[in-house]
């Protein structure tokens, strides 16, 4: 026969009720960290989403932006030269065929814009690609050019002029003498292919190359790149130049290459030669 204790039932009662609310303890918390988790990767989800959806509009706005500057960029420099719409009004017909001599100045209110090169020298920015593209590939075969003289002004053109002519009457020359003389090497202002920006006078660098070496690859090449020699030494009647080795004119690859092939100057390419 057992005793009753009812002590010992006591006991097992409150460690039941003890272990219920550990369990129930136990579970409250892992309902909070499920709670907590929960938020955490829904929050996570959010931002990607909104992420995700920032990189889509800066995307799509990126894409508009392009679309708008290449509605209105310039065209390229290399189709300049035979789109019509792009020739200056006061030149009449291809820009880079105008004709530029003493018999024939340079047209009124020319707009150029030139491009600076890396020496300071300027030049009509439509004929700097291929000038670019002659020198890198003269330099490639070991041949050094550089720009002497590129566009010039009105008063560059003056202050040349006049210092040459003053200096061949120091020389003892009268002052008609020296005015013929002086222009048969600089152009009168107003008459010069350099105020037009399509003309650039070229040298060596007299470091890696020499001026004869520099004058021979030209006259093999230049006509490759849309440049001419202009006052070619057996031309002097027609050009009213004297022979200029250096005087390179760009008048676009086609012109130059008959030009070059038929021995002929510019202005008997374009019928226009004064007697």
């Amino acid at each position: 026969m057992h005793n009753y204790n009812p002590r010992s039932k006591n006991k097992r009662r409150q460690s039941r009720r003890r272990r219920k609310k550990r369990i129930q303890l136990f579970l409250n918390f892992f309902m909070f960290v499920c709670i907590l988790i929960s938020v955490f990767c829904i929050g996570i989800l959010k931002n990607r989403e909104n992420k995700a959806d920032t990189d889509i509009k800066s995307f799509i706005s990126s894409i508009e932006r392009e679309a708008d500057e290449a509605e209105n960029r310039p065209e390229d420099l290399d189709n300049e030269s035979e789109d019509p719409d792009n020739e200056p009004e006061d030149y009449g017909g291809d820009w880079y065929l105008i004709l530029v001599n003493r018999w024939n100045p340079l047209p009124d209110n020319t707009d150029i814009e030139t491009v600076e090169l890396s020496n300071g020298e300027r030049v009509d920015k439509r004929i700097y690609p291929y000038l670019q593209e002659m020198f890198d590939d003269a330099r490639e075969e070991g041949i050094f050019p550089i720009v002497r003289s590129g566009f010039r002004t009105r008063q560059e053109q003056e202050d040349i002029y006049y210092d040459r002519l003053k200096g061949y009457q120091k020389q003892g020359l009268s002052e008609e003498e020296a005015r013929t003389e002086t222009e048969l090497w600089v152009a009168v202002p107003g008459t010069s292919e350099h105020e037009l920006g399509l003309a650039v006078d070229i040298n060596a660098d007299k470091i890696h190359s020499d001026g004869a070496e520099v004058y021979t690859w030209l006259k093999d090449h230049a006509h490759l790149y849309g440049f001419i020699n202009r006052y070619p030494s057996d031309k002097t009647e027609i050009t009213g130049v004297a022979n200029e080795p250096w005087h390179y004119r760009y008048v676009g690859a086609e012109v130059a290459a008959e030009i070059y092939e038929k021995g002929i100057c510019l202005e008997e390419y374009l019928g226009r030669v004064e007697r």
